[in-house]
């Protein structure tokens, strides 16, 4: 289900090739995707049924100009809908064989979502040092999720920010890139199928038998490899005149 690493042995040229490398394919039948949704739900992922492609970039829902095609889930009470409940999922995974999965976060857990190639740095990095780093997922359009522990909801309502900000407005130069999903915000759940003609996907790196981490273990080396590749990327901007 899940690639396993051995962060332990500091062998940090395997662990890059193999993050760099073919990733064995997760299973197509409905079996496997039932497993799979089953295995996230088995560890606290609450889930609900979400839109799908349609022939390239077009949305399942048929909305006209859908600016999330394949993305969002398919009820307005998605939050309330989600569930980790077995015999609900095996029912809608196999009445609507077609839909994605999105899981909603800010109840039992988190998701920190990054630029792919910083994700990858980071990932590397934690591995190597024996951080305990939780299930990952890697969506095929450009971005690494880490699932973490919620925050839940703090007393302090400045404690905590939309997941539509890439970061709080106060730190934002020290946090470019990052998204924290938290209260109010949902991801698709591997295995969930990408809008476009070229199969891509969300898939697992580390599967969901993984334990959900303390956001905080991994959020310095996330910020620090955003941080590094936003750099990267302003030097390569032109100059203006």
């Amino acid at each position: 289900m899940s690639a396993e690493f051995d962060g332990r042995t500091g062998k940090q040229g395997k662990i890059s090739q193999w993050l760099r490398g073919r990733r064995p394919k997760e299973a197509a039948d409905d079996g496997g995707r039932e497993a799979l949704l089953l295995a996230a739900a088995e560890a606290g992922l609450p889930l609900a049924p979400a839109a799908h492609p349609v022939s390239g970039f077009r949305c399942s829902c048929d909305r006209v100009g859908c600016p999330t095609p394949g993305r969002h889930p398919l009820s307005f009470a998605w939050h309330t809908q989600s569930t980790t409940d077995r015999a609900q999922i095996e029912r809608w995974a196999r009445h609507q064989p077609q839909a994605n999965f999105i899981t909603a976060t800010g109840t039992t857990h988190d998701v920190l979502d990054v630029p792919l190639e910083a994700g990858r740095e980071a990932l590397e990095r934690l591995l190597a040092a024996g951080v305990e780093v939780g299930p990952v997922a890697e969506s095929d359009d450009g971005r690494m999720l880490f699932f973490t522990l919620t925050r839940g909801t703090p007393e302090d309502e400045d404690e905590w920010w939309p997941c539509q900000l890439d970061c709080h407005p106060e730190t934002m130069d020290e946090h470019p890139g990052l998204r924290w999903h938290c209260r109010g915000s949902y991801v698709l759940v591997p295995p969930a199928r990408l809008p476009g003609d070229d199969g891509q996907a969300v898939h697992w790196v580390r599967g969901p038998e993984h334990p959900l981490p303390d956001p905080l273990t991994l959020l310095e080396s996330l910020t620090d490899a955003c941080a590094k590749y936003a750099g990267e990327d302003r030097a390569t901007w032109p100059t203006r005149h």
